[in-house]
């Protein structure tokens, strides 16, 4: 199976699939849906492209059972984020148990076990069937996702996002805000007639730093701390003005059983504290951008699937944990499908020099397999 996972994702790795909407000339998507649509046909699996943004694609791959048995999803994004600093960096690299490039660790091995899983399990007798959604933008906004859950259900899913080999029952959402503050422009010579708004937020400030300290009190079980962090500041025109507007950005990191409606409430308690302290602070908040924390219970059917093939497989029980970061399991788990993680080692996710396990990424088709065969049957 070895040599199966370095040919697929070195081709997966040689296609530049840089997300446009982080990057403007971005390939996107488009190229890295062909090559797998091209592969799951000479695999003899069905493969449908959806893409209701044009140039956006998602590749669903369909191995069908013989009938009558659940569906598995398995799901990896395909778009990747920037290339700048590295060198080379679609030109796939093998020294060792390690295959270098962009997207090798983030995700693209994780899509290569679960296409290879889903071809093997298509030769094995299985009554359910196997989707392996290979969705677009889930760097930016996950609108692969959200549009590849419009059109196919399953019974369980396994998100393949890199794991170190960890069976990951819970992760982390966020909430993308920003508050502005509102001064006065003046000229610089005359300050009774200003008020500076990058001042004024001041206290802002410092109010999010003490409510980021304050998060560390409650703790997650797998997930450690919430947290809260200016992510941006903008704010006045010329050195001789006054600043008549200051706006800063803020990411609140949430745990599971925190909401957005918590931490929007969290913060405007905030900004009430900071204009009882100045009468005179005006200030607005809004809400840009949403993205819930996933929870799956440790003793749920998919959960102990994928831990005992992954003991099979390893020739041990593999831990079970969290991951800090946000995944399109949140949104898998919201439209009702039982879900878990589960994928590779590596290093490098969003770095200059990234980098996948070979045999990780084995291992993780090896234990697809084995769950597919449990889930399916």
């Amino acid at each position: 199976m070895r040599d199966d996972v370095v040919a697929l994702l070195s081709a997966l790795v040689a296609v530049d699939s840089v997300n446009p909407s982080l990057v403007p000339a971005g390939a996107g998507e488009e190229a890295i849906a062909r090559v797998i649509g091209d592969w799951a046909d000479a695999a003899g699996l069905g493969v449908e492209v959806v893409e209701p943004t044009p140039g956006r694609p998602s590749a669903v791959v369909r191995a069908r059972g013989s009938g009558g048995g659940r569906t598995l999803m398995l799901c990896g994004h395909i778009d990747t984020v920037g290339v700048a600093g590295m060198s080379d960096p679609h030109t796939p690299r093998v020294d060792g148990d390690r295959l270098y490039g962009r997207g090798a660790y983030d995700m693209k091995a994780g899509v290569a076990a679960a296409l290879i899983a889903a071809r093997e399990l298509a030769r094995s007798d299985i009554a359910g069937d196997v989707v392996v959604a290979a969705v677009a933008d889930e760097e930016h906004a996950s609108t692969g996702v959200q549009q590849v859950l419009e059109r196919v259900s399953a019974d369980a899913a396994v998100v393949t996002e890199p794991t170190e080999l960890e069976v990951v029952v819970a992760h982390k959402g966020f909430v993308w805000a920003e508050v502005e503050v509102t001064g006065r422009a003046a000229h610089g010579s005359r300050p009774h007639l200003g008020v500076d708004a990058i001042v004024k937020s001041g206290p802002i400030l410092t109010a999010i730093g003490e409510l980021d300290v304050a998060l560390a009190d409650r703790p997650h079980p797998l997930l450690e701390r919430g947290s809260v962090h200016a992510s941006l500041i903008d704010g006045g025109a010329e050195m001789s003005s006054y600043p008549a507007r200051c706006v800063i950005g803020l990411e609140r990191r949430t745990l599971p059983g925190e909401t957005a409606a918590d931490a929007e409430a969290e913060l405007a308690a905030l900004l009430d504290r900071c204009r009882a302290a100045d009468p005179a602070l005006v200030t607005e908040q809004r809400t840009l951008l949403v993205r819930e924390p996933f929870e799956v219970a440790e003793d749920a059917e998919v959960v102990q699937a994928v831990r005992h093939a992954a003991s099979e497989v390893l020739g041990a029980p593999p831990d079970i944990g969290g991951a800090s970061y946000w995944a399109d399991a949140a949104f898998i788990a919201a439209a009702g499908i039982p879900t878990v993680m589960f994928g590779p080692a590596g290093e490098g996710a969003h770095a200059d020099e990234e980098w996948v396990s070979i045999q990780s990424t084995v291992d993780t088709a090896r234990t697809l397999i084995a769950a597919g065969r449990r889930l399916c049957a």
